[in-house]
């Protein structure tokens, strides 16, 4: 079993477990699986323990270009004359095993690390990468998320503030441009997605996108409310990134394998109709409990819900954020 698969099990398994956990009472339990409730606490100790035991995989997708996959989310490098760009840090716990990734790959000088938002499977490396010596820069929203306690509300995890190493020190809000290792590199924030302090990172010359969480290749995605994440703002995100790419575009999720722009408008489609179905019986008086109750995915779980989340858990995250 690959390590990608390895880690897509865990998280299978943790996540639907903890979100069982913290779910409605209504919910169907056996949407864990059948396991025991995890606590969020030791589910996310988990997860950061996973981060010194799990192998960092690097793939080659252009000249100095590459996808890094290890026990948090993906991340990508580029290297050159100018120094590395990190997109993404994973835990606190995978630093010493990313550092070593980033060295094989060449001997350039660290430069910026790019958070992609502020979840800490992706920026509870930030305190290590910048002692190593990269500048931090994400959107506005995610230096602020990261300033003060915060909390992962479909999982009932809270979080304390970052140290003052760990927060970016260059923040932006709309878009911005690098032109870096002989490639443009536009940044541009997406609006209330995932969460609200979402941004793609586009190599233009390299034709290779990363997505961050806005995108979770093969399965039901997170949509984390409680940080402004929202289904139509989730949907218009990805119809902003299917207008950046073309058909050979590498197009990197923030959880899951390297993915097209096909797979990509396959989870739009996916997104908009479970997001009409369920628009429809909102705004005929349904209540969530009775929407959830009516499996509107059926059809589409043999496809989508290999994931994280359920499939009642994406409904009704659907059917609260409309």
């Amino acid at each position: 079993m690959t390590t990608e698969m390895n880690r897509r099990s865990f998280l299978h398994m943790g996540m639907s477990a903890a979100a069982a956990a913290v779910a409605p009472r209504w919910m169907n339990p056996q949407n864990s699986g059948g396991r025991a409730p995890v606590s969020p606490v030791d589910l996310i100790a988990k997860m950061r323990a996973s981060g010194d035991s799990t192998e960092i995989k690097t793939t080659k997708l252009y000249d100095n270009v590459y996808l890094l996959q290890g026990a948090g989310g993906n991340m990508a490098a580029q290297t050159g004359p100018d120094g590395k760009i990190l997109i993404d840090s994973s835990f606190s716990t995978a630093v010493p095993r990313l550092r070593k990734a980033l060295s094989e790959l060449s001997g350039d000088s660290p430069h910026l690390l790019i958070n992609t938002h502020w979840h800490f499977d992706h920026t509870e490396g930030n305190e290590g990468m910048h002692a190593a010596g990269f500048t931090i820069l994400a959107h506005s929203m995610t230096r602020e998320r990261l300033s003060r306690p915060s909390e992962i509300k479909v999982i009932g995890a809270s979080f304390p503030a970052a140290p003052g190493a760990a927060l970016p020190t260059v923040t932006f809000e709309d878009k911005m441009h690098l032109w870096h290792n002989s490639d443009t590199v536009a940044i541009t924030h997406f609006s209330p997605a995932h969460t609200d302090t979402d941004v793609c990172v586009h190599f233009q010359k390299a034709n290779v996108l990363h997505m961050g969480d806005v995108w979770e290749n093969g399965f039901y995605p997170g949509i984390d409310e409680s940080s402004g994440g929202n289904i139509d703002g989730l949907i218009r995100a990805t119809e902003k990134a299917l207008a950046l790419t073309g058909p050979d575009t590498k197009i990197i999720p923030g959880h899951g394998p390297l993915g097209t722009k096909a797979q990509l408008q396959a989870t739009r489609d996916m997104l908009s109709t479970v997001r009409e179905r369920v628009a429809k019986l909102k705004a005929a008086g349904a209540s969530e409990q009775e929407v959830v109750a009516r499996k509107l995915t059926a059809d589409l779980d043999s496809t989508w819900a290999n994931g994280p989340f359920p499939s009642d858990m994406f409904v009704g995250v659907v059917y609260r954020t409309l």
